[in-house]
């Protein structure tokens, strides 16, 4: 029997051994750190950061006076510093921890042991680094709507506390587990959690600091658009790792994301053009390029979900719709957003993340569906973020900018910008007169 025990208990002992495998393979791996992946997000990061910095400040100095280039620049290197580091104190964990559905919680603030943690397939701290060049550039792109006439300490303070009370918390709801995540919303790279949240605060700012003077018939020209056309074309790189990025890996998706994203630009810069040529006679580069950055700003909520074709459509689509919006905001509203943040980011902002719903349909090359069901639920999903990320942002945007009018001010003395930001805010001139 002893015998007979042990054959048996050897022969369980075996037939177990045969079944771990088995069981080891139906359990889902504990990710491990891909080399490839976290080089693309690196390199993504990079893109990101260099779409503030120089991208944005010399799209933007080009736009406006010459006395004024320095200033628009120092604003976006202010809002690059201040931003990071109210990222790593807690904007960070607020939009990427916890699993609250409104916000996150305090377990990431300072990015406490994040040595050798991992997100996915990459760093951590690459992650970090990476959302965190998103939350430099949101804020900044804001600076548009009151160049050549804002107060500094007003720029730091609204863009600070702007920060961590709107972006933050709609980062949370869209790519940190938040409520508009947990429904399905559709928001590959900031449609929503960009865009839309800096172009409606962007029309409030504008109202808020009031017009130049000469407002809308009697303003200066651009002073350089040679400059424009070279912080445009550093977007345009810079958004292949603001889309592509947004795939966290460095694979077929990052790579679709990347081309329709390129399509869109594309396709937006001719239909502007087109349009200022069929209205006045021929196509401005200024008017291209702003053409290219509404395309950009169209497709980006939708570069992960759409093919080929819906990457076209939403190039023609944001041109056409963010051309007739700038039109609307400065002749019909007549409201001073002195470089076209709510028509073009805002407006191409919201159209795309409505669109998505569309062309991300299997028959026009769309990865198809999730949690929210099909074309219509989606639309519905769709239609609710563009609503709750539009309405946190307009009246938390109007309480800040109250409390900065109290305590800083907005608008700068009529002798400074007479004299012009550069002088009389940072000492500077751009060029020697």
């Amino acid at each position: 029997m002893a015998l007979v025990r042990k054959v048996f208990s050897g022969a369980a002992v075996a037939a177990a051994a045969l079944f771990i495998p088995a069981a080891a393979l139906a359990q889902t791996p504990a990710p491990a750190l891909d080399p490839g992946d976290t080089a693309w997000i690196l390199t993504s990061t990079a893109l990101v950061l260099f779409m503030t910095l120089p991208g944005l400040a010399l799209f933007y100095g080009g736009l406006v006076r010459s006395k004024n280039v320095l200033s628009v620049m120092a604003q976006c290197v202010a809002i690059a510093c201040l931003a990071s580091v109210l990222w790593l104190a807690v904007g960070y964990s607020l939009a990427f921890s916890g699993g609250g559905p409104l916000i996150g919680d305090f377990d990431r603030a300072f990015l406490h042991a994040a040595r050798g943690r991992l997100h996915g397939t990459i760093p951590e701290s690459a992650f970090f680094m990476f959302q965190g060049a998103f939350a430099i550039i949101t804020p900044a792109l804001i600076v548009g709507a009151y160049v050549e006439r804002i107060r500094f300490p007003a720029v730091l303070l609204f863009s600070g506390l702007w920060l961590l009370i709107v972006y933050v918390p709609v980062t949370h709801w869209v790519w940190g587990g938040g409520w508009l995540m947990q429904r399905g919303v559709m928001d590959y790279a900031g449609g929503l959690v960009v865009h839309a949240t800096a172009g409606i605060s962007a029309l409030l700012a504008a109202m808020a600091v009031g017009r130049r003077e000469g407002f809308p018939r009697d303003l200066h020209p651009p002073h350089n658009p040679g400059l424009t056309m070279i912080g445009a074309g550093m977007l345009w790189v810079g958004w292949y790792g603001f889309n592509g990025g947004s795939a966290l890996a460095a694979n077929g998706d990052a790579a679709m994301a990347l081309m329709v994203t390129h399509l869109s630009a594309s396709a937006a810069g001719l239909t502007w053009a087109l349009i200022e040529w069929k209205k006045f006679g021929r196509p401005s580069m200024v008017g291209l390029v702003t053409g290219v950055v509404g395309g950009l700003a169209t497709v980006t909520p939708a570069s992960g979900y759409v093919g080929p074709v819906g990457g076209l459509v939403l190039g023609v689509a944001g041109a056409a719709v963010c051309f007739q919006a700038v039109e609307i905001v400065k002749h019909r509203w007549k409201v001073d957003d002195s470089l076209d943040v709510f028509a073009v980011h805002g407006v191409g902002g919201i159209l795309g993340s409505l669109l998505v719903a569309v062309l991300a349909h299997p028959a026009l090359d769309g990865v198809g569906y999730g949690v929210a069901g099909g074309m219509a639920g989606q639309a519905l999903v769709q239609l609710t973020g563009v609503a709750a990320v539009l309405a946190w942002s307009g009246v938390m945007t109007a309480l800040i900018l109250f409390v900065v009018k109290k305590a800083t001010g907005l608008r700068a003395r009529d002798e400074e910008i007479e004299d012009g930001l550069d002088v009389s805010t940072h000492g500077e001139r751009s060029f020697s007169i």
